[in-house]
């Protein structure tokens, strides 16, 4: 067709170029993901972590550490459990992104840990900065995509949602309880588990594992229940970004790949 436009004459050739290259379609952006990882591998550069009881990075007893390329939480030091509850904080705020990790949980739980916490941790999505975290807060306020290992008798569903200081929707309506299971199957035993969060600001937050969407909420906000006192940010507010953080509840876990892609610039 170019070429037949080509030769006509040359005040009608041009308008009618112009207009089929105004019908073409735009080139496409490249669809290269760019993934970034946040855990080097290496160290906890990039991270901040806050224990229960504890200041802005005293990593009481090595509760957090690197070693192998993997991303450990062990109590191993604790003669048992008291409370030490802690998080390690990705140390930027994200909106909208997937993020993509492995766990797995490890060994027996440390002596006087909580019966919900055997072979429990998750990732807190949205989360308040570690800084802002009172001495002896136990929890982020926070959307938690929560990791439940298998007690090998039993069905125990994996990357489930629970709500410290905030409420979702669900299926448009919102939810009253604290934890909400996925339809995921269970993990049983120490292998690593492959997860991914899809987090489209407030508006809408998937949780996967492999090809299946096991988890779909709205809305996440900012809620009455399980919040410190005085929090300053009022209730029903729309948690459209926040921190990312890494749970220690007294069993051990590992982490690793711990990537993410930025779909900030996404309508």
């Amino acid at each position: 067709m170019l070429l037949n436009i080509l030769s006509m004459k040359p005040g009608i050739g041009l308008f009618l170029l112009s207009i089929v290259l105004a019908c073409q379609p735009a080139a496409k952006k490249s669809d290269k993901s760019e993934w970034i990882s946040l855990f080097n591998g290496k160290d906890l550069t990039g991270w901040d972590l806050k224990i229960v009881r504890h200041p802005l990075n005293d990593n009481y007893m090595d509760i957090f550490s690197v070693k192998d390329g993997i991303l450990k939480v062990s109590y191993d030091k604790l003669d048992s459990f008291r409370g030490e509850f802690g998080h390690i904080f990705y140390n930027r705020k994200f909106s909208k992104y997937k993020l993509r990790l492995e766990y797995r949980f490890v060994g027996a739980q440390r002596p006087g840990g909580p019966g919900w916490a055997v072979r429990n941790s998750g990732v807190m999505l949205h989360a308040q900065s570690a800084e802002s975290m009172g001495l002896d807060q136990d929890f982020p306020v926070s959307i938690e995509a929560q990791f439940l290992g298998g007690l090998g008798d039993g069905d125990r569903s994996t990357l489930n949602i629970c709500t410290p200081g905030t409420d979702i929707d669900i299926n448009g309506q919102p939810v009253a309880s604290h934890c909400t299971n996925s339809n995921s199957k269970t993990y049983d035993g120490d292998q690593w588990v492959s997860v991914e969060m899809i987090v489209l600001g407030d508006s809408i937050i998937h949780h996967v594992i492999g090809s299946d969407t096991v988890l779909t909420y709205t809305r996440p906000r900012i809620g009455p229940e399980m919040k410190p006192e005085g929090y300053p940010v009022p209730d029903g507010t729309l948690l459209k970004e926040g921190y990312i953080a890494l749970q220690a509840e007294s069993h051990n876990v590992e982490f690793r790949k711990v990537e993410l892609l930025d779909l900030s610039e996404t309508p």
